[in-house]
């Protein structure tokens, strides 16, 4: 059976795979994207999907909109801008923005969201681009209980992990939390692989070993072959990565809570975007610690 209608903004490394879930599911999806090419691909697939000419016309469309884009002045514009999605907003209308960006951002689209009758949901995910295909994202959920109620449908064709957090701006801080522990796990095994293979082991063996303990990571499990190889295909940008930790420490410093290693973990991002590697996977990281080891 034919399932609801929903509407999808953003088109990138992680919207494509979404929508195809979302269409495997049997939901009609209604597209747009600021470049065509992703939308072209979407639609050359086949399946259920349209493309709509604006943010707008996609919110028209649909009473459930999803917007998945790269920073908060982008959803700013989707949103508020002209033909975006709050001048199609209406009574019933929900709209679930699962782009990392500011807690701030997310409340006041919530807050536009209801002056118009309708409803918003933050709901930033984390599994990168691997877990948008596979269709194992964890989703961390701000908003209220009946919006996720009645959204549970389309969560559960994209995602395994499920949580509502709290109320707007929630889901935000969350993921802020699951950047800041990526962020230096991704420092910590770039740190291990380089020290054992400067000291002569293999670092297959080193991930093999760490794996299997207390040191077991999914960043490792994920990236750790990659690392080795210094093969970084971007799942998730570098460049993204220090937005989000622009975020972190934005937050820390808005709530009073020093945080000392997360500073040190973005300037090294910000070493690695300056010598040219803002677009490599974030587990490019480890270039920069092979630099500083004169590797």
């Amino acid at each position: 059976m034919a399932r609801a209608t929903v509407g999808f903004i953003g088109l990138g490394i992680m919207g494509k795979p979404m929508v195809r879930n979302l269409l495997k599911a049997g939901f009609s999806v209604v597209v747009h994207n600021r470049s065509r090419g992703a939308v072209d691909l979407l639609l050359a697939e086949g399946g259920a999907i349209t493309a709509a000419d604006s943010p707008k016309g996609v919110a028209a469309a649909c009473d459930v909109v999803i917007t998945m884009l790269p920073d908060s002045p982008d959803v700013r514009a989707v949103v508020f801008g002209p033909e975006g999605v709050l001048e199609a907003a209406r009574p019933g209308f929900l709209l679930i923005d699962m782009s990392t960006i500011a807690p701030a951002t997310s409340i006041e689209v919530a807050e536009a969201m209801r002056t118009r009758g309708a409803s918003a949901l933050d709901a930033p995910v984390s599994g990168g681009d691997k877990g948008a295909i596979a269709g194992t994202l964890s989703i961390m959920i701000g908003g209220d209980a009946a919006d996720v109620e009645r959204a549970m449908p389309i969560f559960e064709a994209m995602w395994k992990t499920i949580v509502h957090v709290g109320g707007p701006g929630a889901g935000q801080i969350v993921k802020a939390c699951n950047q800041l522990v990526v962020a230096i796990n991704y420092a910590a095994v770039s740190e291990a692989l380089v020290l054992g293979a400067a000291a002569g082991v293999d670092p297959a063996k080193i991930v093999q070993v760490l794996s299997g303990g207390l040191a077991a990571s999914r960043v490792m499990e994920m990236r750790g072959a990659t690392m080795i190889d210094r093969q970084f295909a971007p799942g998730f940008r570098v460049n993204l990565h220090r937005k989000d930790l622009g975020i972190v420490l934005d937050t820390g410093r808005e709530v009073g809570v020093p945080l000392p290693v997360s500073s040190l973990v973005s300037q090294l991002y910000a070493a690695l975007a300056a010598q040219g590697g803002g677009d490599l996977d974030h587990s490019a990281l480890i270039t920069v610690i092979d630099r500083m080891a004169g590797v």
